[in-house]
């Protein structure tokens, strides 16, 4: 026996098509995508950029192979003033990976590198805190971190999780 089913809805027929169509696009532009990146020369320019503008650097990478220094951690600093806002930050930077001795430095003066971060934060209230210029923090903490350090020097700081919490 032959039974013959009609669609209750013509408009949730049409919802239905439209949405494989849509499945069906999306898998032929990635499926393009992919086939465009594998036979992609590997040293070619990228088709555009984000962002627009010239792309540059403002701080110096060290020659050669490079480690990155994070074993100052998070720090958790309070505030000066009345409020009992909080400063929450990790410090990095990078350093050569062939030099041993200037590692072993680094990481016997982990304690004196908290100390000096927290020392520089403390010292500031909320108010400057919202003001603050990044860029001059970080050259006046790089400058007391190459001040304890013989065997090397740092060329840049990177700060991570810089928020502040109230």
């Amino acid at each position: 026996m032959k039974r013959i089913i009609t669609p209750t809805s013509k408009g949730l027929l049409i919802v239905y098509r439209v949405i494989v169509a849509l499945i069906l696009a999306l898998a032929v532009v990635l499926i393009t995508g992919s086939l465009y990146a594998v036979f992609r020369a590997p040293n070619s320019e990228p088709l555009f950029r984000i962002g627009g503008g010239e792309q540059h650097r403002e701080e110096p990478v060290p020659a050669g192979p490079v480690n990155v220094f994070s074993g100052i951690g998070r720090l958790r600093i309070p505030l000066a003033g009345e409020s009992a806002a909080t400063i929450i930050l990790s410090v990095s930077f990078p350093y050569p990976a062939d030099d041993r001795p200037f590692a072993e430095e680094l990481a016997s003066r982990i304690g004196d590198f908290r100390s000096i971060a927290s020392l520089y934060f403390a010292s500031l209230s909320p108010e400057k805190i919202t003001n603050l210029d990044e860029a001059a923090a970080k050259a006046e903490i790089l400058e007391r971190y190459n001040a304890l350090l013989r065997l090397g020097r740092i060329e840049t700081l990177y700060f991570g999780d810089l928020m502040v919490v109230d």
